[in-house]
């Protein structure tokens, strides 16, 4: 999800100098996961309830994970973005003993002077990881350290074949889909028709990409449904989200969820209560115009405030509802559900489903506890965890 409002400058190795937002916690743990290497866990952290189904996957300290991939074989995949440190591993594999590798290479999660002159072969601040149905790994990258504004050139959507760890697919995203002031954030494959649809989150619009061609196109800019509501005092751990200068959050189009079928996909805005639906049809369309897709736009009233969202093969739509520690779900029918509240679940974000289905997959970004969100002062007081849990 995108969290930005205060910024400050980092240096990136090699001397670049970028900007980027207090999107993290400022006092560092003795050791980085971004550096490969198992997490210190000795900070006081929240207890685990007696009867939570939650099981602790990995946990990192610094820098700050957001985004979990599981394959259909049980490998795991996470992403460190570039928000106001330089990860060593910006995308990683989860390693059985909790360790991380680089991603597909060390070479790609290198980003510094020199590198930067080839925005599209390394990661700048990738933002979603994400498995397809026929386990393929995408890396959604906007390109936007600190999300300080894209980096030219650089933002993209990438295809990895895990078999060979291998780029097999580099679709550039151009600056009229992804402007200067975009953050594209999370990503659906529809394999079927062959198309990505990515929620925007920086101006507030759906990108939908042409697998086949690699063209993208941007959808609904602007539009309501894209955007966050700055009057609803939504708040975590009771406490409201302003930043430094007094200014609510406003987080606009972030979760993500397409039907098992293919036919629809799912969006909100952050912060919102709303949830949204389109035929997917429709977004394959290049001849609707946006005001002829905002005719198709469903409605599917409340639900609770949510960055993550994924959906499961009898329809539910699972949502991370940070505002009060706990996973829920949508039924088809409209009843919202709570599958599991854990105070550990400290700004639940991302979610992955196995590859049968029957195990949730969910991180931890603390999103609420970073610079941002405390006058300038980080109060993280727990690692960042993968979880998994089983499904009933």
């Amino acid at each position: 999800m995108q969290i930005s409002s205060v910024l400050k400058p980092w240096t990136a190795g090699a001397g670049l100098c970028l900007l980027a937002a207090c999107s993290s916690p400022s006092t560092p743990a003795a050791t980085e996961a971004g550096s490969g290497s198992a997490a210190d866990t000795t900070a006081a952290a929240p207890a685990a309830p007696a009867n939570s189904p939650l099981q602790v996957v990995a946990q990192f300290r610094e820098p700050q994970m957001v985004g979990v991939a599981v394959l259909p074989d049980g490998r795991i995949f996470a992403d460190f973005p570039r928000w106001d440190n330089n990860p060593v591993t910006p995308v990683a594999e989860v390693l059985p003993d909790g360790s991380v590798k680089p991603y597909p290479d060390a070479n790609w999660c290198a980003w510094n002077e020199t590198t930067r002159q080839e925005p599209q072969k390394h990661w700048i601040c990738p933002q979603s990881v994400h498995a397809d149905n026929t386990g393929m790994l995408w890396v959604l990258d906007p390109a936007s350290p600190g999300i300080k504004g894209t980096v030219p050139g650089g933002p993209k959507l990438v295809k990895i074949d895990p078999a060979t760890n291998k780029v097999t697919q580099n679709i550039s995203i151009p600056d009229n889909v992804a402007p200067r002031k975009s953050y594209l954030n999370d990503v659906r494959i529809d394999t079927q028709n062959r198309y990505a649809y990515i929620t925007e989150s920086g101006v507030g619009s759906l990108v939908v990409v042409d697998l086949s061609s690699g063209k993208a196109r941007r959808l609904l800019a602007g539009h309501s449904s894209m955007m966050g509501d700055t009057t609803l005092n939504i708040k975590a751990d009771g406490k409201e989200l302003i930043d430094a200068s007094g200014k609510r959050a406003r987080f606009n189009a972030d979760g993500i969820a397409l039907s098992r079928d293919m036919q629809y996909l799912y969006w909100k805005p952050l912060t919102s209560y709303k949830l949204f639906r389109i035929k997917t049809e429709a977004l394959r369309n290049p001849a609707l115009t946006d005001a002829q897709l905002a005719q198709q736009i469903e409605d599917l009233g409340n639900v609770p405030a949510s960055d993550g969202m994924e959906i499961d093969a009898a329809n539910n739509v699972y949502l991370t509802a940070f505002e009060d520690h706990s996973i829920k779900r949508r039924t088809p029918a409209g009843k919202i559900e709570t599958v599991v509240q854990d105070p550990r679940l400290e700004w639940p974000d991302t979610f992955a489903f196995s590859g049968d289905g029957k195990t949730l997959y969910v991180t931890t970004s603390a999103i609420h506890k970073t610079p941002t969100w405390n006058k300038g002062l980080g109060k993280q007081d727990q690692p960042y965890y993968i979880f998994k849990m089983a499904l009933k």
